[in-house]
């Protein structure tokens, strides 16, 4: 069985910080609780990348169970790498048009 390793680009971070301080904005604690269900998404992803849906070009897409948010995702060989995080009302190719 494969070992996944997470890599986050920039820009996924990026996202994810900013829904924490909405969320944190929103009510203390909340963004923590965010976090907490982020990391428990990158770490399903990391036990089982390919079973996620393939969508176009090798790009998946998981949901947050919690929070309306999708983290898309391309396995490569060993590494996970997370392209964006994203509230699911947002347009998918969001991220396909950062350059």
């Amino acid at each position: 069985m494969t070992e996944y390793r997470l890599v986050a680009e920039p820009r996924a971070d990026l996202d994810a910080a900013a829904a924490y301080h909405w969320y944190e904005s929103e009510r203390a604690g909340l963004g923590l609780e965010f976090l907490d269900e982020l990391r428990a998404t990158y770490d399903r992803i990391t036990a089982g990348p390919l079973n996620y849906q393939d969508l176009e070009g090798g790009i998946r897409r998981a949901l947050l169970r919690r929070f309306p948010y999708a983290v898309y995702f391309a396995a490569e060989g060993d590494v996970v790498v997370i392209l964006a995080v994203l509230h699911v009302s947002r347009d998918p190719a969001e991220w396909q048009r950062r350059g």
